[in-house]
């Protein structure tokens, strides 16, 4: 599986990628904003994708829009991260299908759980 980290902060994109090589994913990707995602989107065939909810250039939810507006992209799930509690924008991001929310600062354990889920979903969708 291999699983693109969006986060414009180096140290916390370095984070996310040790903790996901904690959990025994090691083939990643990653990119700086939005608009590098779609970049790389475009390079590489993505399984996963975590990205920050607000970022420079083009934010987790720009993100999020344009890939399920993509026929080519919008099957692959999409994972927000977010520090803000701005109840009206989870709510918008839910609309748009986002695949699950992981509210910073969080741990191993919760990156862990937040990856069952999703996985889990998508291997029901394909089981379907």
């Amino acid at each position: 599986m291999k699983i693109l980290v969006v986060e414009d902060t180096m140290t916390m994109r370095h984070i996310m990628l040790h903790m996901l090589r904690t959990l025994g994913y090691e083939d990643l990707e990653e990119a700086v904003d939005g608009a590098h995602a779609l970049d790389v989107m475009g390079r590489h065939k993505i399984d996963l994708v975590i990205t920050d909810m607000n970022m420079p250039k083009k934010d987790g939810f720009a993100l999020l829009q344009e890939v399920k507006a993509n026929p080519k992209l919008a099957h692959i799930p999409i994972m927000m991260v977010t520090c803000d509690p701005d109840l009206d924008k989870i709510q918008l991001a839910v609309a748009a299908k986002v695949a699950g929310f992981i509210v910073k600062p969080f741990n191993l354990q919760t990156l862990e759980k937040q990856l069952k889920l999703v996985l889990n979903k998508l291997e029901s969708k394909v089981a379907s």
